[in-house]
């Protein structure tokens, strides 16, 4: 778990930060582009003096990350996928419920659907999918998915900046 340049939770929402939460494992080949860009996003905000910002990354997302949801101003979550033509995908987020046998692991979307029942906030989130090729364990990125993690990388600094 990795936290950034972050402002004032005092206040209104403009004194929120934006999270940005990857999740994955780094130990599956490109199945950890979601910490690995968290991880170049917190040091280029940190170089740059960009505040506003909290990072966090994880294996997978839990129901207890609603409360992070809950405190932030808007949350993009990133992870790596299988699918998908270009490098990555960015999409907007919507809160939806789902029935599952235990709150072990969720999806972006359930995440946001106990952050708006359990503290009542309609966090507005994006996720950015970034295209992987490989999972083997113990195996580096392919030099594909590091080509699609520095086009997600330079697209997501360009959309914080506007934040």
């Amino acid at each position: 778990m990795t936290t950034g340049a972050s402002s004032s939770r005092a206040g209104g929402n403009s004194a929120r930060p934006v999270l940005v939460y990857g999740y994955g494992n780094p130990g599956r080949q490109d199945d950890g582009l979601g910490i690995a860009l968290v991880d170049r996003l917190e040091s280029w905000a940190a170089a740059e003096k960009i505040g506003g910002l909290v990072f966090d990354s994880n294996y997978q997302l839990n129901a207890e990350d609603a409360l992070a949801v809950a405190e932030s101003r808007a949350v993009v979550f990133v992870d790596a996928t299988g699918e998908g033509e270009g490098p990555f995908e960015f999409r907007r987020l919507a809160p939806q419920a789902a029935i599952a046998f235990s709150t072990h692991a969720m999806a972006p979307e359930g995440v946001l659907a106990f952050a708006a029942e359990l503290y009542g906030a309609r966090t507005p989130a994006w996720m950015m999918a970034i295209r992987g090729h490989a999972w083997e364990p113990n195996e580096p990125p392919t030099a594909a998915a590091l080509l699609n993690l520095a086009a997600a990388q330079e697209f997501l600094q360009s959309w914080l900046r506007g934040r």
